[in-house]
């Protein structure tokens, strides 16, 4: 069973619209924890299947995905569906985080 802290980000996780992103930081301070962005990628690598996980990036706008079941390629394409324009530069998928931050 997912601790009440994993519950947390997937219930604000949930609340991410289609078309814009978070980031890792971002979802960490909103629970009242800014130093816990790792442990929030933690709760992501465990997703339930009902979790946009996949709109969810690092602090630079990049797709740092570290799950051996999923690649950073899947998560681009199913964050372009979402309408995110994702730019692939210098080996990494970006998210311009101007144009697509949610603003919760």
């Amino acid at each position: 069973m997912p601790s009440d802290f994993y519950q947390a980000v997937y219930e604000l996780v949930r609340k991410i619209p289609s078309g814009k992103v978070a980031t890792y930081g971002q979802i960490a301070a909103i629970l009242g924890k800014p130093q816990a962005a790792r442990l929030v990628g933690w709760a992501l690598s465990a997703w339930p299947p009902d979790i946009p996980w996949q709109r969810v990036v690092n602090r630079h706008g990049m797709i740092s995905i570290n799950n051996r079941h999923v690649s950073k390629t899947a998560q681009a394409a199913l964050l372009t569906k979402d309408k995110v324009k994702v730019s692939f530069k210098n080996g990494n998928y970006w998210i311009n985080l101007k144009r697509y931050l949610w603003k919760n």
